[in-house]
């Protein structure tokens, strides 16, 4: 037996727990449903979740002589500390080697030029680059990717700008781009405005193509207000008709409507529509939201954006007025939706963000990004792929250490093994630190999830 089994072995004997203190869980969530009557409580880390009410509230945060019932023991709401840490270096542990066999998502941008002009833009600052997309350009970066992620199971992503353009040269290239994924056997996706797709249809097939994603912001006014041509044609007609194309053809769409304060009120309308279509029948059809938020540069005004915990009151508001919402899409709430899809509790996380481990982007100038959040932005760069390969190392190494463990203000936050320390881009942006949380309100999160999905009825 190694030492460290030992250890193990020691610390799980029944003589020794008994002997312990025991305490609440440093990992208890606690939300309040009916303030003062009941809370909904979850731990990640022992994977429970339970309705509680005030006096078993009272019980578990202030137990006179540490007397607590069983149940709460036996479900890791009260635990021996060392034990607990025990546990959380174990699944932290199993967190860092099954992330080591993730498959890799590589995105791909061949243009950060676009036929929209969307008002929402966070690309529209970004510098103009005379660089054109090129067939040289494609094979440098299928030579590139097949040597540094050799031995890893990866898919490529299509981003932009708008990725299917359709003037000749570009279109050209691209059709050459599709044939390389194809002959290296690398599955591809795409995330486009949609209004092109009829023109690319031809060279898309279901046996290689994982999902295109395409954004509608709400029915016809609403979308073409938002979404419109360079020419302000609009954009709502053509977008449905090639929805409708995709989906004929098996194509797995993932829709997403990008919201803010302008257009939720539609949400009910799209979802609708959706269902009137038959979208929402089909088995390859699924939907986002995404907030729209100050990535790094925002048209919109700040009036017109929610925060998190604002979109997600509002959200509970429009699926008790209007409960055909969930028909088209159930948001996340936190784990509260995944909770009550799958009866458990997804497991600890504790890393969110994928960047330079499970996540890569890569543009047509030949240069290599962290995500897509960072993606040509000025000052991101962490090498290149052509016409040399280069590589900085150290701001690499930075980007692949972040987790809750090299957060410090993570390390202690009881929220950690949900929120992940969140996106590494939004907290650079806000800290100009890698290494710094960007917080999500879990616990909130978990009060309105358990509204909407657990206890409806509230």
């Amino acid at each position: 037996m190694s030492v460290f089994q030992q250890t193990l072995s020691n610390l799980l004997s029944p003589d020794r727990i008994f002997i312990m203190t025991l305490k609440p869980s440093r990992h208890n969530i606690i939300s309040p449903l009916v303030e003062g009557k009941e809370y909904i409580l979850v731990n990640i880390l022992s994977g429970n979740a339970d309705i509680i009410s005030h006096q078993e509230y009272q019980i578990l945060t202030s137990a006179p002589n540490n007397d607590y019932p069983s149940e709460f023991i036996e479900k890791g709401y009260v635990v021996v500390p060392e034990k607990e840490d025990l546990d959380y270096r174990l699944k932290y542990i199993e967190f860092l080697e099954e992330r080591e066999d993730e498959e890799v998502q590589l995105f791909f941008v061949p243009t950060y030029k676009c036929n929209f002009t969307c008002s929402y833009c966070y690309q529209s600052e970004y510098p103009q680059i005379q660089q054109r997309f090129s067939r040289e350009i494609t094979d440098a970066f299928f030579r590139f990717i097949s040597e540094k992620f050799a031995h890893r199971k990866k898919y490529i992503t299509l981003f932009g700008g708008e990725p299917l353009l359709i003037s000749p040269e570009y279109k050209n290239n691209m059709a050459w781009f599709i044939e390389q994924a194809r002959e290296h056997k690398i599955d591809i996706a795409i995330v486009t405005n949609g209004f092109n797709l009829q023109e690319y249809l031809p060279l898309l097939e279901p046996e290689f193509v994982r999902e295109i994603q395409i954004t509608l912001d709400g029915t016809a006014d609403v979308h073409n207000k938002r979404r419109r041509l360079k020419n302000n044609a609009p954009t709502f007609a053509a977008i449905v008709e090639n929805i409708d194309a995709c989906l004929d053809k098996n194509l797995s769409v993932n829709l997403r409507m990008v919201v803010d304060k302008e257009n939720i009120t539609d949400l009910p309308a799209l979802a609708d529509f959706a269902i009137a279509r038959g979208w929402t029948d089909h088995p390859l059809f699924k939907t986002q939201i995404g907030r729209n938020y100050e990535l790094h540069y925002c048209q919109n005004g700040q009036s017109l954006l929610f925060n998190r915990i604002s979109l997600y009151e509002e959200l509970l508001r429009l699926i008790k007025t209007h409960p055909q919402i969930t028909q088209f899409h159930k948001p996340a709430f936190s784990v509260m939706k995944f909770l009550q899809e799958n009866g458990k509790l997804p497991g600890a996380l504790f890393d969110a963000c994928p960047a330079c481990k499970s996540e890569w982007a890569m543009d047509f100038t030949g240069s290599i990004y962290s995500c897509t959040a960072t993606v040509g932005k000025p000052g991101e760069k962490l090498g290149t792929f052509y016409p040399e390969i280069t590589l900085d190392d150290e701001k690499i190494k930075i980007w692949q250490q972040r987790d809750v463990q090299h957060i410090e203000e993570c390390r202690d936050c009881n929220l950690q093994l949900i929120c992940g320390g969140g996106c590494g881009s939004i907290a650079f942006n806000a800290n100009q630190k890698i290494l710094s949380p960007d917080c999500r309100p879990i616990d909130s999160l978990n009060s309105l999830g358990a509204k909407a999905y657990i206890l409806p009825e509230n």
